[in-house]
């Protein structure tokens, strides 16, 4: 098992989602929790056709936090 970082970003009409150590790793959805699914499946399939290809799966290395500021 292993634990990649996801981003996920609120855009106008919709929510979309990456996942910055496997580039191209991508899901769109109309709400989060519709995406949370979604952006799994993909990255099991980015990781499947990476294996298929016989590249490399990349080690997670990415974390995301959260900072709090005055404005």
């Amino acid at each position: 098992m292993r634990q990649y970082t996801v981003i996920y970003e609120r855009g106008g009409q919709n929510w979309s989602a990456y996942v910055p150590d496997l580039p191209g790793c991508i899901a769109t959805a109309a709400t989060r929790e519709e995406l949370e699914p979604l952006i799994r499946e993909a990255v099991e399939f980015h990781v499947e056709g990476m294996r298929l290809h016989g590249e490399p799966v990349p080690e997670p290395t990415v974390e995301a936090g959260m900072v709090q500021v005055a404005i």
